[in-house]
């Protein structure tokens, strides 16, 4: 339970069926604003909220719809003691303030109930209560719909009324074979009410359990009292069996219908748990925003057997107005669509207020149009086809309450997308400073050499002699390949992993590849002990022979820089199965076991220098990897045991008929 506060209010106003409640909603909503206090709607269910007439649970619905617009946070709870309930939430919640409506009943007679803005008062007399007076015209129009219903709930069904008499039929039957048997009246008047019973259970309308218990009193009366075949009698303890018998016989229907009523309530709200456990089940497996919309809109066909078509927005933010929403059809008859039903949904989803069949907007419509969006954010809308039928309020509540999970679904994607937007990001501005802080340390070293040698040239060209020209002029050279390398490795490496390297694939002997890439290796390889162990076979491979040359290059000039002069590298290849392997070995000092896992990325270098003072900045080995796995191929390293390293290349390889 949130904290209350100390010196804050919380103000809780009661929501009802009420043609009024509006108008209190919307005083508690002032009310919230000029105390600065949050504020919550309570409604209370009653056990037999299902036979309330679809007007007042229709109207139910759109007033707490309105409490939500109002910034409300909705309450439900079932029961029957509605003043007990709000004073019980009250002191749960350290209300500090109710709003009510006036109650249109009053107390006619001693043993009535008081109203219920009386009952509240006496529940929670440490609450204030603030009462809103309904106007006339609604408390008119609202014993006119009272009136209205109760002539509606009378109303007779032919199914109902055959069953009651079988059943009245049954028990008069029954009653006539026990009294032919010897059987006592005690047996009679139990098979009755046994009757009563039944009725109760198994008619929709409460008056016939009445109807029912009535007529079981005047058929046993009539068939089984002295005199048979009349209503009169001439003993006190019949009148007696006669009132027992009308009296247990009402109240076991009505026990009855209440038990019915409870078990109806309890199968709904067991539905309804289902459907929204699935349902969230289902949408936590929603990889996308397109089968978060699918889901929900199979649900809600699922729960409301109704057309669904889905209209996604086709942007999101809370700036979108006049966004377009497109259709996606979940299932159903396009020519049963609205005509307007894409200027219906574009207003829905500008608006975020529900529109359509039975809605103050577009009330024509043959569908109602429901938008789904959560924060500020618009993700589209739902709309269900209604076929001219008014939704029932528990089937609407359902129908929000899938709506309202499929929104926090897409909220998180949403937020998943922009976290891992936000990590890409992160990660290449890391990436960004890491290349800023290699180049401008490591090119530091060349640009200082060549600026030197530059300038010695330019204050002593005619006093050097030819070897120190031609040493200077080899400095300078040097240095300038290594930034040139440098370059190309950085654009190389940009355009593969941007996907912009197109690669000439053809057949191509490895061999070959691999001659031609010693011609041009380090000049430093020459204090090396290079030693070449090709395989006798003709190995063929599909390659870029020009991007596999550059890796073979990359690996052996790495194997020169970070081993000592004199030390041993050899290139081998081979064949195993479906690939190619070509090896790189070296006997130098080899790799640290915790180095090697980052030895493939970008601008790792493993804090290792050469002797020439220059370190590389990590692009080298990266560049090979992408380069390799860019053919379908790997590239591992390995110890080259006892000492060194060893790099592996393996390429796809590619069988060649003779006649090729």
């Amino acid at each position: 339970m949130e904290k209350i506060s100390e010196g804050s209010e919380r103000i809780l106003v009661c929501l009802s069926s009420s043609p009024s409640n509006q108008k209190v909603i919307g005083a508690a909503a002032k009310m919230a604003e000029a105390f600065h206090a949050t504020l919550t709607a309570i409604h209370v269910k009653p056990v037999n909220y299902d036979s309330l007439p679809a007007s007042d649970r229709l109207r139910l619905q759109n007033n707490i719809e309105f409490a939500k617009q109002n910034g409300a946070t909705i309450i439900s709870v079932i029961g029957n003691d509605v003043p007990a309930q709000i004073a019980e939430y009250a002191h749960i919640s350290g209300a500090t303030k109710i709003v009510v409506g006036r109650s249109i009943a009053k107390k006619q007679h001693f043993w009535s109930k008081s109203p219920l803005t009386e009952q509240l008062i006496l529940n929670a007399p440490d609450v204030d209560v603030y009462i809103i007076p309904d106007s006339s015209a609604d408390i008119r129009q609202q014993n006119r719909r009272l009136k209205l219903s109760m002539a509606g709930l009378i109303r007779p069904t032919l199914k109902d009324t055959l069953f009651t008499l079988f059943l009245l039929t049954a028990s008069t039957l029954v009653g006539l074979l026990f009294t032919y048997f010897g059987f006592s009246e005690a047996n009679i008047i139990t098979v009755f009410i046994l009757g009563v019973l039944l009725i109760a259970v198994f008619t929709v309308n409460p008056i016939y359990s009445a109807i029912g218990s009535l007529a079981g009193v005047l058929l046993f009366n009539w068939f089984f009292i002295e005199p048979r075949l009349s209503f009169h009698t001439y003993e006190p303890e019949y009148i007696v069996t006669f009132g027992i018998m009308l009296i247990s016989s009402l109240i076991t229907s009505t026990l009855a219908n209440k038990l019915k009523g409870s078990a109806r309530q309890s199968s709904r709200e067991a539905f309804r748990t289902k459907v929204l456990f699935d349902t969230n089940q289902l949408l936590q497996k929603a990889e996308c925003a397109e089968d978060v919309f699918r889901i929900g809109a199979q649900q809600v066909k699922t729960l409301l057997d109704r057309e669904v078509v889905v209209f996604p927005a086709t942007k999101e933010g809370p700036g979108m107005i006049g966004a377009q929403p497109e259709p996606l059809l979940q299932n159903g008859d396009p020519a049963e669509r609205d005509e307007n039903e894409s200027e219906i949904a574009e207003w829905v989803l500008s608006n975020q207020v529900a529109a359509g069949a039975h809605m103050e907007k577009f009330e024509h419509a043959k569908s109602l149009y429901y938008p789904i969006s959560i924060n500020g954010y618009r993700y589209g809308v739902i709309a269900v086809y209604l076929s001219g039928k008014r939704p029932e309020a528990f089937e609407y509540s359902v129908f929000t309450s899938i709506v309202g999970e499929c929104a926090l679904a897409l909220e998180g994607l949403r937020n998943a997308a922009e976290k891992e937007q936000a990590a890409v990001a992160m990660r290449n501005e890391q990436l960004r400073s890491n290349l800023l802080r290699s180049i401008s340390h490591d090119i530091r070293t060349p640009l200082t050499s060549i600026s030197g040698n530059v300038s010695n040239l330019l204050s002593h060209y005619r006093h050097l002699d030819d070897d120190t020209l031609k040493q200077i002029f080899t400095d300078i050279y040097d240095d300038s390949e290594w930034l040139i390398d440098l370059v190309e490795n950085l654009l190389s490496i940009s355009r593969i992993e941007n996907g912009q390297m197109d690669l000439n694939l053809s057949p191509d002997v490895v061999n070959d590849v691999i001659e031609e890439a010693l011609q041009h290796i380090d000049k430093n390889a020459a204090k090396h002990h290079i030693i070449v162990s090709l395989s006798p076979d003709v190995l063929i491979a599909r390659m870029d022979a020009r991007l596999i040359m550059q890796v073979l290059i990359n690996l052996i000039n790495n194997a020169v820089k970070n081993t000592p002069e004199g030390s041993r590298i050899e290139i081998t290849s081979g064949k195993d199965e479906s690939f190619i392997h070509i090896q790189v070995k070296d006997d130098g000092p080899g790799i640290p076991d915790k180095v090697k896992p980052h030895v493939f990325e970008m601008f790792y270098t493993g804090q290792t220098r050469v002797s020439d003072g220059r370190r590389g900045i990590g692009l080298g080995l990266a560049l090979c990897k992408s380069i390799v796995e860019s053919h379908g191929g790997k590239i591992i390293l390995t110890d080259n045991v006892p000492c060194g390293c060893c790099f592996t290349v393996s390429l796809p390889a590619q069988e060649v008929n003779i006649d090729e």
